[in-house]
C-alpha cells in the first residue's frame, strides 16, 4: 500500500522552525539544508561545487621578471611573499648561491637570513665614530637603518627619524666588525649567518651626563625604534646584542668615582628605555681606557677599573685594556687596531651569549714586606709575564705617593699561586699615601704608536686573531692599589 506523502503547511513548517535545530529540505540520498542556532547549512551537489570550482579558481600568479625586480644579476627562483620577494642569486665573485631578498619597494637585497635581527650598537664621544673603509665581508647580513647616514651615525650634528628599512655599509664601524668577526666564526663552523643592525651614536658632551640627555641619546633612541621597524616589517624578532660605552677621555668634569658612577646611571637609562620597547637588557662592553701619551692619569682609567668589579646588576664586560691597541697621534685607535679591538669584543659577546664569564685579570690587593711586594689578582686563568708592550723591567708597575722615589726592579709569577706576582723593587716604599699603579701615570719610554700607559701582564688565554694577524690575549687592567703592610 503506498505511503500518504504531503507537502508541510505553512502553519506545520512555522511550528518546526520552533525547535533550535531541524531540517527544512531533505533529498534521498540525504538533508539537503538543515538549520540550528547558528543559522542555515545548505549542502550542494558534487556538480554544484565542481562547477563553482571551476568558476572561482585563481590563475597561477604571472612570473617574476628578475631584470626589472633585481637588475641584472645572477639571479633565479624568484617568489614574492607579501611585501618581500625571495630569491637565490650569486652575488659575489668566488662565493657560492644564497637566499636573499628585497622588498617589492626597492631598496637594498639583505641576505635570507635565519633568526632574530641582532642589533650591535654604541654610544660616546667622537673616538668611537671612526671606521675603516671599505665594506664588510658580509655586505647583505651587517646592516644599518636606511636612513642614508651609515653606521656611525650623525656625530650629534642633527636629529635621526626612525625608519623600516635597512640599508648596505659603505664603511665598517667598530660595531660594524664585531658583526664582522661574529659572523667569520658562525661561517666557519657552518651555523646560520643572521641579520646585524649596527649604529653608534656619538656627539661631543663635556661629561656623561650630557651624553646621557644629549643628540647622541636621543639618536640612540631612534636606532631602537628602527630596530623594531625593521624586525616587523620582516617578521623577526628583535635583539640588542650589546651596547659599547666609548666614552672616557671626553670627560672634562668628573673624578674617578662621578665617571663610574655616570656609566652605571647610563646603563640603567638604557636598559629602562630598553625594557619600554620590550627589549630584553643587552650586554654592555667598554674597553678600559689606557690613556695617551700626553694624557697618563685621566680619571677614566681609575673609573674603568673601579667599574671592572663595582658595575651593580648589569650585564657588564670590559673585553680588553686599550693600551693593548696601536693609537694615532690624535688618540684613535688604527686600523689594525680597530679590527683587533673588534675580535676582543666578539669573544667577550660569545662567552657572555653561552652563560660564560668574561674577565681581563685585575689587581686587587697589594701588600709589602721590606723591599718586596705581593700583588694578588682576581683572573680566570694563570698569569703570564709577556713584555710585549716593551714597559721594562717593572712590567708596567710604578709605585708613587713614597716619601722617596721607589723603582720596581723586578715581577715574578709567585710560586705558590699561579694569579698572583712578587715584585722588588729597589727600597721599601714608605709613606701613607704610597700606591702600587699598573698602567697607570706611566710616561712612554719613545714617542711611538703605543699610549704612554702599558703593561706586560695577562693570564694564558690565547686567540689567533683572523682579522689582524697574530695571537689575541687577555691583558690585565690598569689599576692603582693602596700599599699595605703584609706578612708573607
Amino acid at each position: 500500500m503506498p505511503t500518504n506523502s504531503r507537502t508541510p503547511s505553512d502553519h506545520e513548517t512555522l511550528r518546526q522552525t520552533d525547535r533550535s535545530e531541524g531540517v527544512l529540505i531533505r533529498a534521498d540520498n540525504g538533508d539537503v539544508v538543515t538549520f540550528d542556532e547558528t543559522g542555515l547549512t545548505l549542502r550542494l551537489s558534487d556538480t554544484v561545487v565542481a562547477d563553482l570550482r571551476e568558476r572561482l579558481s585563481i590563475a597561477p600568479p604571472a612570473a617574476l621578471d628578475v631584470v626589472e625586480l633585481l637588475g641584472d644579476i645572477d639571479a633565479w627562483g624568484l617568489r614574492q611573499h607579501g611585501d618581500w620577494v625571495q630569491f637565490s642569486a650569486r652575488l659575489e665573485p668566488n662565493q657560492p648561491a644564497r637566499g636573499y631578498v628585497r622588498s617589492v619597494r626597492g631598496g637594498d637585497v639583505l641576505a635570507d637570513a635565519p633568526g632574530p635581527i641582532y642589533a650591535l650598537l654604541s654610544l660616546g664621544g667622537p673616538r668611537r665614530a671612526s671606521f675603516n673603509q671599505g665594506p664588510t665581508l658580509f655586505p647583505h647580513n651587517i646592516l644599518a637603518p636606511a636612513d642614508d647616514i651609515g653606521a656611525v651615525g650623525l656625530e650629534g650634528t642633527d636629529l635621526a627619524s626612525p625608519t623600516a628599512g635597512l640599508q648596505h655599509l659603505p664603511h665598517c664601524s667598530k660595531d660594524a666588525l664585531i658583526a664582522q668577526s661574529l659572523l667569520v666564526w658562525r661561517h666557519d663552523q657552518m651555523r646560520g649567518l643572521p641579520l646585524f643592525l649596527v649604529r653608534s651614536e656619538t656627539d661631543s658632551s663635556a661629561d656623561l651626563t650630557a651624553l646621557a640627555n644629549g643628540r647622541a641619546y636621543a639618536n640612540f633612541l631612534v636606532a631602537l625604534d628602527s630596530l623594531l621597524a625593521a624586525s616587523a616589517a620582516l617578521g623577526k624578532r628583535p635583539k640588542v646584542l650589546a651596547v659599547g660605552i666609548d666614552f672616557s677621555l671626553e670627560d672634562q668634569t668628573g673624578d674617578p668615582a662621578a665617571i663610574a658612577q655616570g656609566v652605571r646611571a647610563l646603563m640603567s637609562k638604557i636598559e629602562r628605555d630598553m625594557a619600554q620597547r620590550a627589549l630584553q637588557r643587552p650586554f654592555f662592553l667598554l674597553t678600559a681606557e689606557a690613556g695617551t701619551q700626553k694624557v697618563t692619569a685621566h680619571p677614566s682609567i681609575l673609573a674603568h677599573w673601579e667599574l671592572a668589579w663595582s658595575h651593580g646588576g648589569h650585564a657588564f664586560a670590559i673585553p680588553a685594556p686599550g693600551y693593548m691597541f696601536e693609537q694615532t697621534a690624535f688618540g684613535r685607535p688604527t686600523d689594525s687596531a680597530r679590527l683587533r679591538m673588534a675580535e676582543m669584543d666578539a669573544h667577550a659577546i660569545s662567552a657572555l651569549s653561552q652563560r660564560q664569564s668574561w674577565q681581563c685579570p685585575m689587581f686587587l690587593l697589594a701588600e709589602f714586606t721590606g723591599d718586596v711586594i705581593r700583588v694578588t689578582a682576581q683572573a680566570m686563568r694563570d698569569l703570564v709575564i709577556d713584555d710585549h708592550f716593551g714597559p721594562g723591567a717593572g712590567c708596567g708597575f710604578t709605585v708613587q705617593g713614597t716619601t722617596g722615589p721607589v723603582e720596581v726592579l723586578s715581577v715574578a709569577v709567585a710560586s705558590d699561586d699561579p694569579r698572583a706576582l712578587i715584585l722588588t723593587c729597589d727600597r721599601m716604599p714608605e709613606g701613607d699615601h704610597a700606591v702600587l699603579c699598573y698602567a697607570y701615570g706611566a710616561p712612554a719610554p719613545s714617542a711611538d704608536a703605543y699610549p704612554a700607559n702599558r703593561g706586560a701582564l695577562r693570564d694564558d688565554w690565547s686567540a689567533p686573531s683572523r682579522a689582524a694577524g697574530g695571537n689575541l690575549h687577555r691583558w690585565a687592567l690598569p689599576a692603582a692599589l693602596p700599599l699595605r703592610r703584609g706578612d708573607f
